[in-house]
């Protein structure tokens, strides 16, 4: 009796010193990976941070400037964030049929604490693009597992396409972040979450999508889950989720059906993102022009990822993952398929603004990074399974340097040249020499880019006006129509005229060579302020 008792005690300290091991094991494990984790969102930050207080003068400098000029209105004008207005149209109010503008009200309130500096909106997005990270992490290792979540994260966190758009003042970096939140939260939800997860991810998903409306695309993962749940007989958590779903959605249509009306009720009359849509140019039209394919491919090539980030994209999307045992995994694994495919069939419908304004693309980022680290891992570990071994760590380390020297660093570098420089230094001149309450009319090296007149601190009009219908990105045909149409701006009250000697329209035509009959129309009724190597400034002469 006393030999049991005793060999019960020995097989009872045996099986505690087991389960202390095993729970010492994952706690290590957890450990680790969260280091992982960690250091992940530090190289991000590395990226996002760099050069953050560039002035707007990047490629995105025409929509970062707008976005900017919206910012300056709520701190200045009204913090009404259903009435978002630029400065590029006139005296005002300028309304426009925009996004949600959660970044530019953000960085207004920014503003408000500690005064203007042109780069707070860029810190904002950076915040919002860390948000991404995390969440990415986190909705890949639901999916795939830890060793996934930590390549798909550090795909993204070195994407050269991630890294400009989380830093550039934009509202997609926020619809990203929260969109991707929100699938998190849900999908985390659908495995058996806590309830609270279903209210806090469809506030997450809807303000998302009201930040920029690609991001609806990802909710086709709601739907994917919803509809397992459906056919597992589960109608009562499937209800749930569609009437979630249906709140979302009517949040989301009203307020563009707001934008819209507000768009078109107040001069310019624009609402952004119209006339780049299928049923606006025509399907065949789409059909001859090939759906723009080649200008998405230059994009991806020449600005947005490089042969390395679509290589690992191409052999992750062919060779999937190995199917898991357990069902409820499986659905689980099936979610970034559905994000691409939704954005995929996003593509063909909106081929004209998203191959036009290319931040649009950002929506696909998410599932491009799953496939790229899923096939980084694959080519790290040489097969399917992720086992951490000497070899494994050396490919990984040498396929991150591929990715750093012939991807991240040189087309970030392209991507963050300043070329519309001048177009700031016509703006600040423009500011040192406005009087309270003066109107200006610019013209940057980009026409149509308000640079210019943001940098001018003032209101005003780019040149020749646009909006609307009216095409702003290219001269008028003949002088005599743009001395007409200046001639209306003086009407209204514009007080100086601005122009960089090398403001070049979508036709390639220089504005002093062009327009050299508007030159001499104002050598003759203003007062010429400054004539320099780069800058051309008038004061207007009131009749």
């Amino acid at each position: 009796m006393t030999d049991d008792v005793e060999l019960n005690q020995v097989e009872g300290q045996q099986y505690r010193l087991q389960m202390a091991g095993r729970e010492t094991a994952a706690r290590r494990y957890l450990s680790l990976n969260t280091a992982i984790l960690l250091g992940i969102l530090i190289i991000a930050i590395v990226f996002r941070f760099h050069k953050i207080t560039l002035p707007l003068v990047d490629g995105f400098s025409w929509r970062e400037t707008s976005t900017a000029m919206m910012a300056d209105n709520f701190q200045q004008r009204s913090w009404n964030i259903l009435f978002p207005e630029v400065s590029w149209t006139g005296p005002g109010p300028s309304y426009q049929g925009r996004e949600f503008q959660i970044v530019s009200y953000l960085t207004a309130l920014l503003y408000q604490l500690f005064g203007w500096h042109d780069w707070f909106g860029r810190v904002v997005a950076a915040f919002f693009g860390l948000v991404t990270v995390f969440s990415l992490h986190r909705l890949t290792a639901l999916c795939w597992g830890e060793m996934h979540a930590h390549a798909a994260a550090l795909a993204y966190a070195l994407m050269p396409a991630a890294i400009m758009i989380d830093s550039s003042f934009l509202p997609d970096p926020a619809m990203l972040a929260l969109v991707t939140l929100g699938v998190w939260l849900f999908s985390k939800y659908w495995a058996g979450g806590s309830g609270w997860l279903l209210p806090l991810a469809t506030v997450s998903f809807s303000l998302g999508a009201l930040s920029k409306p690609p991001g609806i695309a990802a909710g086709a993962v709601v739907f994917y889950l919803m509809a397992c749940w459906i056919l597992e007989k589960k109608r009562k958590q499937a209800t749930w989720v569609f009437l979630s779903g249906v709140l979302s959605l009517a949040i989301i249509g009203a307020y563009f059906s707001w934008a819209i009306y507000l768009g078109r009720s107040y001069p310019p009359f624009h609402v952004a993102g119209t006339g780049g849509y299928i049923w606006d140019g025509g399907f065949w039209t789409y059909v001859k022009d090939r759906f723009y394919l080649k200008s998405a491919w230059n994009t991806s090539v020449l600005w947005f990822y490089g042969y390395p980030f679509m290589m690992l994209f191409v052999v992750g999307l062919w060779m999937p993952p190995r199917p898991a045992e357990d069902l409820k995994q499986r659905t689980l694994s099936a979610i970034p398929y559905v994000w691409l495919a939704a954005a995929t069939i996003l593509y063909p419908a909106a081929a004209v603004e998203i191959t036009s304004n290319v931040w649009n693309f950002h929506i696909f980022h998410v599932p491009v990074a799953m496939f790229c680290g899923h096939g980084a891992l694959l080519l790290a570990t040489l097969s399917s399974r992720t086992i951490l071994t000497p070899a494994v760590v050396l490919r990984s380390i040498c396929i991150t340097a591929v990715l750093l020297v012939w991807s991240t660093f040189p087309l970030v570098r392209a991507m963050k040249k300043p070329v519309a420089m001048k177009g700031m230094l016509l703006g600040e001149e423009l500011a040192r020499l406005a009087r309270p309450g003066d109107l200006v009319v610019a013209i940057a090296p980009e026409v149509g880019d308000p640079v210019a007149i943001y940098y001018s601190r003032a209101r005003g009009w780019v040149f020749p006006p646009g909006g609307g219908d009216v095409e702003w990105s290219k001269f008028v045909a003949d002088d005599a129509t743009a001395i007409s149409q200046l001639e209306e701006l003086r009407a209204q009250g514009a007080d100086l005229f601005g122009a960089a000697k090398n403001a070049t329209d979508k036709e390639n035509r220089l504005f002093v060579e062009h327009h050299e009959g508007v030159i001499n129309y104002l050598d003759r009724t203003a007062t010429k302020l400054v004539d320099s190597d780069d800058l051309l400034i008038y004061r207007i002469t009131r009749p």
